[in-house]
């Protein structure tokens, strides 16, 4: 009797010393052995331990392994933040361009017939929650700003890639809404059309935008501050000698009820030093001094079987001087809707040769001059998910843009194919 109960004290010792030592350590195979050797447990005992032990030594390799796999990708994940935060984009967009002006000479330069391609690409990271930061290429024939197209010409050669964009976005998480902007941006206001600024155009210096929701009307605005050219006046490298642009505009979108959105806001765009730089005003600018206010709107129509929104802007250069300080507007109407899954966009618009200035205006309307009054007509079609096709055709009539020519047609077909990703 007493030979059994050393036995069961000895087994019970044995197991809950071979329970205490962690699995993974190779003296519990080695305590299991002296057990049964000693006669504390039997070779079926120990054949049923050693199970145990094998499964449990497996269980703890696999939670080991898995520990480290997961700080392995943790710190993987640390060291490549950078990139999963951050987003590729770009198109690719092949053109075949037409443009004839009236009693322009074939070989003069400003009749074409070509084919053209544009390529962009940008980089844009959340750097934190308040921070994002953006740099895109882009393709182009020149430093032109309002251009991203490249010709297909000149025996093969490597095509130009640009800096296009190069910005920082801060908003604060304590002020929803806000955003500020340095560097070269996206155009930070609304445009209801490109009488003022071709599309491609990204303004450079410092800006700040605003929007907030009252109820079911939201109030925006944005306000900025853009250097043009430093010194422009030869006289000093300080700021007062810059050609600067100094822009603001206010808006808000409202339902009026349960059939229309509106859009309505108003625009300032006030230039300083603008008399000292020729490069400013070109394409048939008659003025050296821009102020331009501009009033701008569209209404959306809800509930209607196709798409419809009609928009509009108008522009007032109230700086205007010279020969043609009369000659001082600009104004555009437009619709915009959806005919059997193809995207239509019609506008007509009389932009007058000081209403706006003629180095940012609409490259294409008019072969990109002022003093011009026509129609244009965009119709595109989705072939597949990001891949369209698409045809714009501007018939315009321009004081300037013929040499030889009053009041001559300039009259511009755009064929395009692009591919987004």
């Amino acid at each position: 009797m007493r030979l059994v109960t050393a036995r069961t004290a000895g087994l019970c010792g044995g197991l809950l010393l071979a329970a205490t030592v962690p699995a993974y350590a190779a003296v519990d195979g080695k305590l299991l052995d002296m057990l049964m050797a000693n006669g504390s447990i039997t070779a079926a005992q120990h054949a049923e331990l050693t199970a145990d032990l094998a499964r449990e030594t497996k269980a703890a390799e696999r939670t080991a392994s898995k520990q480290v796999k997961s700080e392995e990708m943790t710190a993987l994940q640390q060291k490549l933040a950078w990139a999963m935060n951050t987003q590729l984009k770009g198109d690719v967009r092949v053109r075949y361009e037409n443009i004839h002006i009236e009693d322009e000479l074939d070989s003069g330069g400003r009749d074409k017939d070509r084919q053209r391609i544009r390529a962009r690409l940008g980089a844009f990271t959340q750097v934190n929650p308040e921070v994002e930061a953006g740099i895109q290429i882009a393709s182009g024939g020149g430093k032109d700003a309002r251009s991203t197209n490249q010709d297909l010409t000149d025996y093969f050669n490597k095509k130009d890639l640009w800096l296009d964009l190069a910005y920082i976005d801060y908003h604060p998480l304590q002020v929803p809404g806000l955003k500020v902007f340095g560097g070269k941006m996206k155009q930070p206001w609304v445009s209801m059309g490109d009488t003022i600024w071709d599309g491609d155009i990204n303004p450079e210096g410092g800006a700040v935008t605003y929007k907030r929701l009252f109820g079911g009307t939201e109030v925006f605005g944005s306000a900025g501050y853009y250097v043009l050219q430093d010194n422009i006046d030869g006289e000093g490298v300080q700021f007062e000698h810059d050609l600067r642009l100094y822009a603001g505009q206010v808006g808000t979108r409202f339902f009026p009820g349960d059939s229309f959105k509106v859009t309505v806001g108003g625009s300032v765009y006030a230039y300083d030093d603008d008399e000292d730089s020729a490069a400013l005003r070109v394409n048939g600018n008659t003025t050296d001094q821009f102020r331009l206010y501009e009033a701008f709107g569209q209404v959306d129509v809800i509930g209607l079987p196709l798409p419809l929104s009609v928009y509009g802007q108008y522009v007032m250069n109230g700086a205007a001087r010279g020969p043609d300080d009369d000659q001082d507007q600009a104004w555009l109407v437009g619709v915009m809707t959806r005919l059997f899954d193809v995207g239509v966009d019609y506008n007509y618009r009389d932009v007058q040769r000081n209403g706006v200035v003629g180095a940012f205006t609409d490259s294409d309307f008019a072969a990109g001059y002022v003093g011009s009054r026509g129609h244009k007509l965009k119709l595109k079609y989705d072939l597949g998910k990001n891949f369209s096709i698409g045809t714009t055709y501007f018939m315009a009539e321009s004081d300037v843009a013929s040499r030889f020519t009053d009041d001559a047609s300039v009259n511009t077909l755009q064929v395009d194919v692009e591919a987004k990703f």
